[in-house]
């Protein structure tokens, strides 16, 4: 771990891995936390991935809402809330992780959210993590149901590659456009003044537009954000 800081294991305030919730959540994974740290980052890619709904409706973005242990008693968010409960959960096991945060074009939105959002650039979060010496980039987002319901296939991650680019078809669904950089904790001012300037129709005090669901939005000729 040359080179990277200690703090980059700690627990945080969006980061609370010390919860009993962000606890749990682990141990409901992960057998040996001594395990090899690849293979059960891995596992908690997965974890996060499949067994926390991706919802944007009526998804919480208060203080609260953010936290790592928030979502893990809800197992319901979006980009914000899984990447900070993945990198909360690596950090319990000492693989230092830091929260993402970029800009990115997405070909794969419903109208419904396009008209919220207001287009098809979207604020997005992802989260870093430090194995064998190196960072990789790891997008736990989109899970397994939806892609299935959207025709898509779904974001794999090794702990060897990023994970970034969603396939679909014989391409990938997002591009990216504007990097903002990495963070120790998620940055809830930024997170807010950039989302609230993005997408400003989006969102209704601090919480998104209520109402439906991505998975009843699924059809033929209704794509999905993968955001």
């Amino acid at each position: 771990m040359t080179d990277v800081p200690s703090s980059l294991t700690a627990p945080t305030e969006f980061l609370d891995y010390e919860s009993e919730a962000v606890q749990t959540f682990i141990d409901e994974v992960v057998d040996d936390r001594l395990a090899d740290r690849r293979a059960n980052a891995v596992k908690l890619y997965y974890a996060v991935r499949d067994t926390v709904h991706y919802e944007v409706y009526g998804a919480d973005l208060s203080r609260d809402g953010l936290k790592a242990s928030r979502t893990a008693t809800a197992r319901s968010g979006f980009c914000l809330h899984k990447s900070a409960l993945f990198a909360a959960a690596v950090r319990a096991l000492g693989i230092p992780s830091r929260l993402v945060y970029g800009d990115v074009r997405n070909h794969l939105a419903s109208p419904r959210l396009i008209e919220h959002i207001g287009g098809d650039v979207f604020f997005h979060g992802l989260t870093q993590i430090h194995l064998d010496g190196r960072w990789v980039k790891a997008t736990p987002v989109f899970n397994k149901l939806l892609c299935r319901l959207y025709g898509m296939q779904p974001l794999e991650f090794d702990g060897r590659t990023d994970s970034l680019y969603h396939p679909h078809g014989s391409g990938a669904a997002m591009e990216f456009l504007k990097d903002h950089g990495a963070f120790d904790d998620l940055p809830y001012a930024f997170v807010m003044e950039s989302m609230r300037a993005s997408h400003p129709r989006f969102l209704e005090g601090t919480g998104t537009v209520s109402g439906g669901s991505l998975a009843s939005e699924a059809g033929p000729s209704s794509p999905v954000s993968t955001r």
